[in-house]
């Protein structure tokens, strides 16, 4: 199913004709970008452990591992968001024989949020002489919570560039039917009014000093939720034509960082109640969980390319393989949903498990020049086919183990000293249990 589903979303003839149609400097000589990114891919799986043992086992690289990491430096970010963007065209069609819900009929839902890699190693000889860690970038993600597919991504070599500012050319891609959802650090003039004038919708939180609105209606109850009570009211921003909804959502019980109160503004139609739009609001959390699979599942954070637009390749094929995991997660989940029980909820955890510990053998088994006529397949043709191999997978194996949550307790402040003290746990069970 992972080759299958690999070979249609990118494979190599487009990968490359997506590389010729947005470099600006590079070329292709010898070294054709569809081998970097099928290296890259053995990593983001786990089938390699790093880019330098990936190409060590490749048997007909063209060139040196010197240039081949310099292609990698200088792989230009417009290619990478061109990856993205296409590779979840690709797979859309095939995700929406899936029997995908929209959580708002009639809309599309793209919830935004950013992402900064971690410090990397200090391979590079600039770097070795600063105490400080080495931030190889950032980037601002778009995911669609309904067919869990991540849609757009813009790629930032500068860590400490705002993320308010990455996400503007995000607008251009902005159209009607859609809803961004997005936290309070998007609540911007220019990120709100380029929505609203591309005739696209928005459910974002209120940031405390930024917009500045022209005035402020009268709260209307509007009833209750699973978390709290809701009210609305009617905005309108300072210097712009038309008005807003801002709807006020008072937990029940707090959030983690202590907030009692969430404000939330939306141009949606008024048909759209506010009890409905906080619960779509709730859809952004989505996104904050695809990032930690993203680092659990697969090894989108490489340690060892410390250049920027080399860790953020990694990071974009990772995304690229993560909707590849979805894909065949959810169906899976299709395969073996038997109405009126819900569908089993895949691990993508497990199945990324399942799939290191038998492809190597299954490449053996049958070679490349096997996979390539799902390359231009039809997406019905997958789909069918990606389902009848579903079937014959025993769903126990890949299924969630969830858990309960961990209660949240204050440690309160502790010296220095106490703090980095430490203990035997042999000795501290031994000391709590209960004599006989």
């Amino acid at each position: 199913m992972a080759r299958t589903a690999l070979e249609h979303a990118f494979s190599p003839d487009w990968i490359d004709a997506v590389f010729e149609a947005e470099r600006q400097r590079q070329y292709s000589r010898e070294l054709m970008f569809s081998t970097v990114v099928e290296l890259m891919t053995l990593v983001s799986l786990g089938l390699r452990p790093s880019l330098h043992a990936a190409a060590r086992q490749m048997d007909n690289l063209p060139v040196s591992l010197a240039s081949l990491y310099d292609k990698i430096n200088h792989t230009e970010p417009g290619i990478l968001q061109a990856l993205v963007q296409g590779s979840a065209r690709r797979l859309a069609p095939v995700m929406a024989r899936m029997g995908v819900q929209p959580d708002l009929a009639g809309y599309e839902l793209c919830v935004l949020d950013g992402n900064h890699l971690p410090g990397s190693e200090k391979r590079l000889a600039v770097l070795r002489g600063h105490r400080g860690a080495a931030l190889p970038g950032q980037s601002i993600v778009v995911y669609d919570p309904d067919s869990g597919l991540v849609t757009d991504m813009i790629a930032g070599e500068d860590a400490h560039q705002s993320e308010r500012t990455l996400a503007i050319p995000l607008l251009q891609g902005a159209k009607p039917g859609q809803v961004w959802i997005a936290d309070r650090q998007f609540c911007t003039r220019t990120l709100l009014t380029g929505w609203d004038t591309a005739d696209a919708c928005f459910i974002v939180r209120e940031h405390t000093n930024h917009p500045r609105l022209a005035s402020r209606g009268d709260w209307c109850d509007c009833g209750r939720t699973d978390t709290g009570t809701v009210r609305e009211q009617e905005i309108a921003l300072e210097g712009f034509a038309g008005s807003w909804r801002c709807i006020e959502l008072m937990l029940d019980a707090p959030t983690e960082d202590g907030d009692m109160t969430i404000r939330l503004w939306t141009n949606l139609p008024t048909h759209i109640s506010a009890a409905q739009v906080a619960e779509l609001y709730r859809q952004r959390w989505r996104i904050e969980g695809m990032f930690q699979r993203l680092e659990s599942v697969l090894h989108s954070e490489i340690g060892s390319l410390g250049h920027p637009r080399a860790a953020l390749l990694g990071f974009t094929v990772a995304l690229l393989a993560y909707n590849v995991l979805a894909l065949i997660g959810r169906c899976v989940e299709q395969a073996h949903h038997q109405p009126p029980q819900p569908p089993p909820e895949v691990s993508l955890f497990h199945l990324a498990l399942t799939i290191q510990s038998s492809y190597e053998g299954m490449l053996i088994a049958l070679p490349c020049e096997h996979w390539t006529v799902w390359r231009q397949a039809n997406p019905c043709t997958v789909a069918e086919r990606l389902t009848e191999l579903a079937r014959r997978i025993n769903p126990k194996r890949v299924a969630t183990s969830k858990r309960k949550p961990k209660p949240i307790q204050r440690k309160g402040y502790v010296d220095g000293k106490t703090a980095r003290s430490h203990i035997a746990t042999a000795r501290v069970l031994a000391q709590t249990k209960t004599p006989p």
